[in-house]
């Protein structure tokens, strides 16, 4: 990053209404806003659920999750470390879609203690690309997540569940959402307010997995 846009995002953060809540009130990042918004909105959180959070650092949709779930479970996975340590949460650290991560994964939600044989009730990515500033390999990176993300609603996503994943506008997403629409009862696609306005951050809520991702 080039001292002009270092100094331009510094700004932009310090100004950032998000930002400052979030330290305010002692959150790992403005992200946890943005999963508290769409909770609210299309009610997505239930006090027993077990929930499959994909790109899950630093922890601020952890957080919120540990916190709603208080008879549920998180399997929070990302490949950095996730700040938060909580009883109802299972961290994985790893990249989802890896056979050894993905064998950790079945191994906590198969387990003696793991939620109903048929799946997990939520399906949440809020994984991104790291930015080259190329737009096409950037699309085609965002792609790359949003196609992981259907996959792990494919293996552990129980029917009648709700997959929730970051996208980005550009080439590709409207046949992803296509498929997306042929296996679930809704899917809708919005921008949380704790959404930067100029980014092309949106996320596709489907609901009542009918499966086949």
């Amino acid at each position: 990053m080039s001292k002009g846009s270092s100094r331009r995002w510094l700004n932009r953060q310090s100004r950032d209404p998000y930002v400052k809540a979030a330290r305010r009130e002692g959150h790992p990042s403005r992200a946890h806003y943005k999963l508290q918004q769409l909770d609210r909105r299309f009610n997505l959180l239930q006090k027993e659920q077990w929930v499959l959070e994909l790109g899950a650092a630093p922890g601020g949709w952890t957080a919120w999750l540990a916190q709603r779930l208080t008879r549920g479970r998180v399997v929070a996975v990302d490949p950095l470390p996730i700040a938060l340590s909580a009883s109802n949460v299972e961290i994985v650290q790893g990249r989802v879609g890896e056979t050894d991560v993905d064998r950790r994964i079945a191994g906590i939600l198969t387990g003696g203690a793991g939620p109903d044989p048929q799946g997990v009730d939520l399906v949440l990515s809020d994984m991104a690309p790291n930015i080259s500033g190329i737009r096409a390999t950037d699309q085609a990176r965002a792609m790359e997540l949003a196609e992981l993300a259907s996959g792990a609603a494919h293996r552990w996503l129980k029917p009648g569940g709700s997959l929730v994943v970051k996208i980005y506008q550009g080439e590709g997403i409207e046949e992803w959402l296509a498929g997306t629409r042929r296996r679930f009862g809704r899917v809708r696609v919005v921008k949380p307010q704790a959404s930067r306005p100029g980014s092309r951050e949106n996320y596709a809520v489907a609901r009542r997995y009918r499966g086949g991702c």
